[in-house]
């Protein structure tokens, strides 16, 4: 049965392992970059963001190429009845099939995920200067790193094979997953991650050696002032807020601060006595993050939702097939 398992989709296996070997052993020979203020070289940042695309694209691939066939076409076939009259039971056909192919799909997106995130690693580690790349806690850059891909993997190809069993249809199976997977791909970053370990809150002054960002309208007014966070955070929130502690817009006053443009390509920081000036008026940055530190730990547990996920979704087609598909 593992045999026959593997035969069924070995050459759709060794096509995808050989263009992630072609893909490994690039950013082997190119070598890892060293970003500096002026960013990545062209080269370097196509690889950098290609290393993104195809670790956010690979767990889909797979879902929808490896999985959503696999039981789909038998079923549309007929052909399962054939294996279902043997010696084999119907448990035993499907989960022979899913722990071979979730296997195969660890493999694959956990040795391109070791590539990519050992190249990327002086990039990284690099949270200041250049916008070239974004800190590693960043929901752009999360999801491509360290062993989330294998957790994101090994769910597409599940919910490929299950939703094949569902629908019994190969190209609706096929579809269907891919937008499920899809959906949850962007949900997770935004309205899982954030809440899975409680953020850290902090209120912090606001000074030109900490400002990251200052927003102004047409009209010159100030919309928007953001501060930088601890090294390698992931700001979640970064609010203005006045001496009762409420959330407002930074004071009109500030923009009238702000020294005659240079030739430099960045407006100026307002003087150092604007900034006295908003400390003594009680405004301060009210910054909510996850740090750094916290990196492996939320690794770790968005990894081990996806496989619980992934066992739960193979334990629904199991029961599927033994009471409703005949």
């Amino acid at each position: 049965m593992i045999w026959l398992a593997w035969r069924q989709f070995r050459l759709q296996a060794l096509a995808l392992y050989g263009l992630l070997g072609v893909l490994a052993a690039i950013l082997v020979v190119v070598g890892r970059p060293s970003p500096g203020d002026g960013g990545l070289a062209q080269t370097e940042g196509l690889l950098y963001y290609g290393g993104l695309v195809v670790l956010y694209a690979l767990p889909a691939v797979i879902g929808v190429f490896w999985g959503a066939p696999l039981v789909a076409r038998e079923v549309e076939a007929g052909t399962h009845r054939l294996v279902w009259n043997q010696t084999v039971t119907r448990k035993r056909w499907l989960g022979t099939k899913l722990v071979a192919g979730a296997l195969a799909a660890a493999i694959a997106a956990g040795a391109l995920s070791l590539a990519v995130t050992w190249w990327s690693s002086s990039v990284d580690s690099v949270v200041t200067g250049t916008r070239s790349y974004s800190v590693r806690l960043s929901p752009a850059v999360f999801g491509a790193r360290a062993i989330v891909p294998i957790g994101y993997a090994v769910f597409a190809f599940v919910l490929g094979v299950v939703l094949g069993v569902l629908v019994r249809r190969t190209l609706v199976a096929m579809a269907a997953t891919l937008a499920i997977f899809a959906v949850v791909q962007l949900a997770v970053p935004f309205f899982v991650r954030p809440y899975v370990l409680p953020a850290t809150e902090q209120t912090v002054p606001i000074t030109a050696s900490n400002i990251a960002r200052m927003g102004l309208t047409d009209k010159g007014e100030f919309e928007l002032l953001t501060v930088s966070g601890p090294k390698g955070a992931w700001m979640l929130s970064n609010e203005t807020v006045d001496g009762r502690g409420q959330v407002v817009k930074p004071p009109a006053w500030l923009a009238e601060c702000l020294p005659p443009p240079g030739p430099a390509p960045q407006r100026p920081l307002p003087s150092a006595e604007c900034f006295a000036k908003l400390a003594g008026e009680g405004y301060r940055q009210r910054i909510v993050y996850q740090p750094e530190e916290r990196f492996w730990l939320l690794q770790g547990i968005e990894t081990a939702l996806f496989l619980a996920a992934s066992v739960l979704l193979a334990g629904l087609g199991v029961r599927w097939i033994r009471t409703r598909l005949s």
